[in-house]
């Protein structure tokens, strides 16, 4: 992916190295109290607190600088999301819209975001409550190694999508979707969160087409490579790898074969119309 030229976003706010996350503390035994104290206010798991502490000792030690490594994923991902808000911001303004830029932050570890306490184990997410894109960057490790989907383009895809609940949040689509769970089974309601993460995965598609149409940003094996990290991350994919058998009903992303379909038909077409996920037959 060409993405060294592009403008950087000025909208990443790095939350590595503070809060619960990016940070061991050495605790005596008032600070275990404190610990316990703090898990049962954000109701997480203590043990997760835990993590990074020695007990034993009555010091706190913050981490080092970060490497040149992380320093490049830091400004890939602001090259990513400054990409995101130029062709949003064009999209929207050929409708009449106004295009308002959401915040990206980068955590270690464990996050506190307007939609409750998310540790890193849940993956990339996007909360409505505060217009935030939440990332820790080692998903990208996690994509490449553990789930067979490496390359820059199948990161800034996994982007690219989150930003696509931001773009449903702003049309108020998300809202509506939530309207309906209070009216569904949870059931019923994985499949319309099927639904709504499919247009997610067309509206990355669309950024996707109008990025190359600005930039020229993809190079050979780019495409490639996020349709298979779209592949990758499908239901039926990740639920065959977790417990060896799949579960429809237990769907709540749709399949690889639906998630690779949805980002090309939008990459394909860059038009907003195609992406109606809601009322197509079949999905």
């Amino acid at each position: 992916m060409r993405w060294e030229d592009s403008r950087r976003s000025d909208n990443v706010e790095d939350q590595r190295g503070s809060s619960f996350g990016g940070r061991r503390v050495a605790l005596g035994g008032g600070g275990l109290l404190i610990v316990l104290i703090l898990a049962l206010l954000f109701k997480v798991n203590p043990l997760t607190l835990l993590q990074g502490v020695d007990a034993n000792v009555g010091t706190t030690v913050a981490n080092g600088p970060a490497s040149a490594g992380e320093e490049k994923m830091k400004d890939f991902v602001s090259a990513v999301l400054g990409e995101t808000e130029d062709v949003w911001v064009d999209v929207f303004a050929k409708s009449g819209k106004t295009y308002r830029a959401p915040k990206l932050v980068l955590f270690s570890g464990m996050v506190q975001s307007a939609c409750g306490t998310a540790e890193a184990a849940v993956g990339p997410f996007y909360c409505p409550g505060d217009e935030k894109v939440y990332l820790d960057m080692s998903f990208f490790t996690d994509l490449s190694q553990s789930l067979g989907a490496p390359g820059d383009f199948a990161q800034a895809y996994v982007i690219a999508h989150e930003i696509g609940h931001h773009v449903q949040d702003l049309l108020g689509i998300s809202a509506q979707v939530e309207g309906m769970r209070r009216r569904m089974s949870e059931d019923e309601y994985n499949k319309v969160s099927v639904r709504l993460e499919l247009q997610a995965d067309f509206l990355a598609g669309v950024w996707a087409h109008h990025a190359q149409e600005r930039m020229s940003i993809l190079e050979a094996g780019d495409l490639e490579e996020a349709l298979n990290a779209a592949s990758s991350i499908g239901d039926d994919r990740l639920q065959r790898r977790s417990q060896g058998y799949v579960v429809p009903d237990a769907f709540t992303h749709g399949t690889s074969e639906q998630r690779v379909r949805w980002f090309r038909l939008g990459y394909e077409t860059g038009d907003m119309s195609k992406g109606d996920t809601f009322s197509a037959e079949p999905l």
